[in-house]
């Protein structure tokens, strides 16, 4: 008595159902159909190449050896792919365990259209999760992020957001700062406890470079909708450097239909930028409206006491014992970044334990001046500021508000001074960092402190010491 193909998959899935997770069977297993059975062939129905090539890639084993099972060792499978094409619905026909045919094979209309109307592109019928890796560094924890002044919103929005995935105001959070001040971090320790309190739950973090990449290569072999499924299906999506989607103008669109479809089904995007979204230039108006639609939070340069306990967490981390005197004079002499304050204490305990030489304060300085020797540094407004602003112990946002308090005026005429003398900045762009001042404010404040260090001794010396510290 021939068997019908229903009866053949319902004999072949629960030999898999034993042999998989339940995870994998709902989600790789579930959504195939049967659909003819002749000449010992048996062909299945998947929703899309993508959902194809993971089976051969992952599952054909089991697959090779469940058809031999249920059919003897002449039974074939192979596979009936729906394809999108221009708006058209088309079937194609592969052989199991033969990907590469996939490339030699005409792709032709089905005698008939599969569904009325274009394919939904945001679902694919039954697939539900995918066995991914996350992409995530479990260096990069909550644990070892030390929270202070300059990160401290970041570090609680992030907190909040990992506790509650999707649920909270924070939807998307926008991350936003310079180079090495921890955006990577917290992204990572954001996705690291997520998976950790919900292990049920998709989490990728992915760079912007590598999701450019990808959707180059899906627009190449035409299976874009294959990519945007994989990303819609992701329950906490982080995404580093997003301001390198400028002039990306198909990769931002694709980027805005995903970006809407998991806002709209309340799962969590984390976003990083070295610049606000206002400051994004090349990016679409709806793209930037929607990056505004949650928290914007920015990370700050740490103050000397929060460098020196991240210096310290890192020394007890790597087991290391060094005296107070030089991890303060470490945070305090390395101002640019955390890469490059890490980067100089790797460099100290290499010396030392290459040359077997105690680490001294000494040896510490030479190992900086020779660091940020080699460094290539631009003196930029805004490091200008932060070292004014350290050497007042004040934050640094408070030169942008509107005060008149003698110690704020002082720290923003001496900033507007220092970086007319040494960044390559006009007059106009330092007044507007140092809290949106006109030229003829930075031409004053730079007469009236020049004048003063003229005639007061003391602020003379103030100011030596203050420069200095720009130039260290």
């Amino acid at each position: 008595m021939v068997k019908s193909h229903n009866e053949i998959w319902r004999k072949c899935l629960e030999i898999i159902k034993d042999n998989t997770t339940e995870q994998s069977y709902a989600t790789w297993f579930m959504p195939i159909i049967p659909i003819g059975f002749s000449n010992n062939v048996l062909t299945i129905q998947v929703p899309s190449q993508f959902f194809y090539e993971w089976l051969e890639e992952h599952y054909i084993d089991l697959l090779k050896k469940t058809i031999k099972k249920v059919l003897g060792t002449e039974g074939k499978l192979e596979y009936s792919i729906i394809m999108d094409s221009n708006d058209q619905t088309y079937r194609m026909v592969v052989p199991g365990t033969n990907r590469n045919d996939i490339k030699n094979t005409t792709l032709g209309p089905a005698p008939e259209k599969l569904t009325e109307g274009p394919i939904n592109p945001f679902i694919i019928p039954g697939l539900k999760k995918l066995e991914i890796d996350s992409q995530l560094n479990e260096n990069y924890s909550f644990d070892n992020f030390i929270e202070g002044d300059c990160n401290r919103l970041a570090r609680s929005a992030g907190m909040a957001i990992a506790e509650n995935p999707g649920k909270t105001a924070f939807n998307p959070l926008l991350i936003y700062s310079q180079t090495g001040l921890g955006k990577t971090h917290l992204c990572h320790a954001i996705g690291l406890h997520v998976k950790h309190k919900f292990p049920d739950k998709t989490v990728l973090y992915v760079q912007t470079e590598q999701f450019i990449n990808q959707f180059v290569n899906a627009s190449k072999n035409n299976n874009l909708n294959d990519f945007v499924h994989f990303y819609q299906m992701i329950d906490v999506l982080l995404i580093d450097d997003i301001q390198f989607l400028a002039k990306k103008t198909k990769t931002q669109e694709t980027f805005f239909h995903i970006f809407n479809y998991l806002h709209q089904n309340n799962k969590q995007l984390v976003l990083t930028s070295d610049k606000l979204p206002v400051d994004l230039q090349d990016m679409e108006p709806r793209l930037l409206s929607r990056f505004k639609w949650g928290l914007t939070a920015d990370l700050q340069m740490p103050d000397s006491a929060t460098r020196a306990a991240i210096l310290k967490n890192k020394l007890y981390t790597n087991g290391i014992v060094l005296p107070d005197e030089i991890i303060e004079y470490i945070a305090t002499s390395v101002r640019t970044n955390i890469r490059e304050l890490e980067g100089v204490l790797i460099s100290l305990v290499a010396q030392s334990s290459l040359n077997k030489k105690a680490i001294t304060i000494e040896l510490a300085q030479q190992i900086i001046e020779r660091f940020i020797r080699n460094s290539v540094k631009e003196v930029s407004v805004e490091y200008i500021m932060n070292v004014v602003c350290d050497y007042f112990s004040l934050p640094l946002e408070v030169l942008s508000q509107s005060t008149r308090k003698h110690q704020v005026v002082q720290a923003r005429q001496i900033a507007m001074y220092y970086a007319k003398k040494y960044s390559k900045a006009s007059l106009a762009v330092i007044g507007q960092q140092c809290g949106n001042k006109d030229h003829a404010t930075v031409h004053h404040a730079c007469k009236t402190v020049s004048d003063r260090m003229d005639t007061d001794k003391q602020f003379k010396a103030m100011m030596a010491e203050i420069e200095k510290k720009i130039l260290i």
